[in-house]
């Protein structure tokens, strides 16, 4: 166990300890995060693969009370190091994949360009492997009997994660803050697309049951009529029509209750911070006007962690990197440190 007789929780982090200068190591902890450097498929904003470093440091500025969860720290957090052969393998593609974005851009015909069918043929091969990481390395901590959070990265990283807790905990619901649906099927030819991913969920995972999404106002035709053949599996609160709903006299709190009896009893929270305004994250990769206020997103968890459920997991992906600019990444280490504290005193 990791002695906390000489830290102070109240002094400036100590930059040689771990995320938000804890002093844990990963044995000890009882959450482990796991960062997954990867944007192969992103289609605006690229830098989000490197957003894993800039939150470390900005978590060193992060202050440890929390007045929901005062002592939850205390049972350990350990981000681990970037694995730089992910990395690596996501820059490579990343360049790939940009040059096959502008060449079917401009309407050219795929199958006479046989450059552009490898690029594609190695970027889907990419997304397989990726999936598979993510998996062994999410299976390997969660037989340790480790909670697992992930931080990206792209939205596409989750999907891996997604399979791991579902053979731990059978069935399950996600609830999906963001900005878009991410129903689309291979798009761009992209098996594994960023804006694919709970398509390829829905497709892949049986056992969950129920996506829960708040906040999609950015949306292709495809994903709405998608939605509107699954409401068995799928619901979607749209921001107009939360806002709209709101204008007319309906508080927060009566649209959260609502939402929440849509989960069921498991629920993993996929947060990607392009769902909230984008003054609260200017540099993410696909930004949209509207969204929420982040404590508009805590007053929900909380009013699901309330209800009985069990908050089994999060993902917090497409935070992005400014040049020079910190901003994205305070607000990301702000919100991991929340969700890291909820997550861990919803589950003595």
């Amino acid at each position: 166990m990791t002695d906390l007789s000489h830290f102070d929780p109240n002094a400036a982090s100590n930059p040689n300890n771990n995320i938000f200068g804890l002093p844990f190591k990963e044995e000890d902890a009882r959450l482990v995060i796991l960062p997954v450097p990867w944007e192969v498929t992103v289609s605006y904003n690229a830098g989000t693969a490197r957003a894993a470093d800039h939150i470390f440091k900005a978590s060193m500025h992060v202050d440890l009370f929390d007045p929901d969860h005062k002592e939850a720290w205390k049972q350990g957090f350990f981000m681990r190091p970037l694995d730089k052969k992910v990395l690596l393998k996501s820059d490579y593609l990343r360049k790939e994949a940009e040059l096959y974005i502008d060449y079917i851009s401009h309407g050219e015909i795929l199958e006479k360009n046989l450059f552009m069918c490898k690029s594609l043929r190695e970027i889907n091969e990419g997304g397989n492997y990726l999936n598979k990481w993510v998996y062994e390395q999410t299976k390997q901590l969660l037989n340790r009997n480790k909670l697992v959070a992930i931080l990206g990265g792209d939205h596409s990283i989750v999907l891996g994660y997604f399979k791991a807790l579902a053979e731990q905990h059978g069935d399950f619901g996600v609830l999906q803050i963001d900005a878009h649906c991410d129903l689309r099927k291979g798009y761009e030819l992209f098996t594994y697309s960023h804006a694919s991913v709970m398509y390829n969920a829905l497709k892949e995972i049986p056992s969950l049951t129920h996506l829960v999404q708040i906040g999609a106002r950015d949306y292709c035709q495809e994903e709405w009529l998608y939605i509107q053949d699954n409401k068995d599996r799928v619901t979607t609160y749209f921001d107009k029509d939360i806002k709209e709903r709101q204008y007319e006299g309906e508080t927060w709190k009566q649209i959260t209750d609502e939402i929440v009896k849509k989960l069921p009893q498991k629920v993993l929270v996929s947060f990607d911070v392009d769902g909230l305004d984008p003054k609260l994250c200017p540099n993410t990769g696909t930004p949209v006007q509207g969204g929420f206020e982040t404590e508009q997103i805590f007053y929900l968890i909380k009013k699901v962690v309330q209800s009985g459920r069990q908050f089994i997991g999060f993902d917090l992906v497409e935070i992005g990197v400014g040049d020079n600019n910190e901003w994205d990444a305070n607000v990301g280490a702000h919100i991991l440190w929340r969700l890291a504290n909820k997550l861990v005193a919803s589950n003595q």
